[in-house]
């Protein structure tokens, strides 16, 4: 029962920092007297991207069940099977608080799917990595996956899907870069009485 409440934790945690990362960027980056079609864009983005997010955690969900994993335990595995990291690295790449996937961390390691490792850059950070047991249940997603993957494209198109991913790469990467609040809209002052 407590995996289930972690898991909905996370999943609010995580659609949590994702609002609040959009609505600061829009306090932040809309300049003074800015379109009323780039609020619109933003606010269409921002709303499939929600929407998108939610599609593809229930999809996950589907994929990780039958490997004995859930979306969230898949997705710290997932960060990890290239190279270990730190949990606040995992985190960062994610775009997620670090106490959520150090909640995931502590499952998989409990559950033998991951292990903690030194780590020869910060002696108290250590280093998560998947253990033969957690890289065979990834392994069991692969198929899955991979018919995911050929609908999606049958549907898309390869071409329209190689720009989607384009183009959301090129939109993190936007956002990333407005680190820097812009100034702000001048409040106007209260009419005198």
């Amino acid at each position: 029962m407590r995996e289930a409440a972690d898991e909905v934790t996370y999943g609010a945690t995580h659609e949590a920092a994702q609002v609040a990362q959009v609505a600061q960027v829009a306090r932040e980056t809309l300049p003074s007297g800015g379109s009323r079609t780039q609020q619109d864009l933003l606010s269409r983005t921002a709303l499939g991207v929600f929407r998108l997010n939610g599609q593809f955690l229930a999809i996950s969900e589907e994929l990780a069940k039958p490997a004995g994993l859930t979306a969230a335990w898949w997705q710290v595995l997932g960060a990890v099977l290239r190279e270990p990291l730190p949990v606040a690295g995992i985190a960062r790449n994610m775009g997620i608080t670090r106490q959520s996937v150090q909640r995931i961390a502590d499952l998989l390691v409990a559950k033998g799917l991951a292990e903690y490792a030194p780590n020869p850059a910060h002696r108290r950070a250590k280093l998560l990595r998947p253990t033969e047991e957690g890289l065979d249940a990834v392994d069991r997603i692969g198929p899955g996956h991979a018919a995911l993957a050929a609908r999606l494209a049958a549907e898309l198109g390869d071409d329209a899907f190689a720009e989607t991913v384009r183009a959301l790469e090129r939109l993190a990467t936007a956002l990333d870069a407005l680190e820097s609040p812009a100034p702000s809209a001048p409040v106007p002052a209260p009419a005198p009485e």
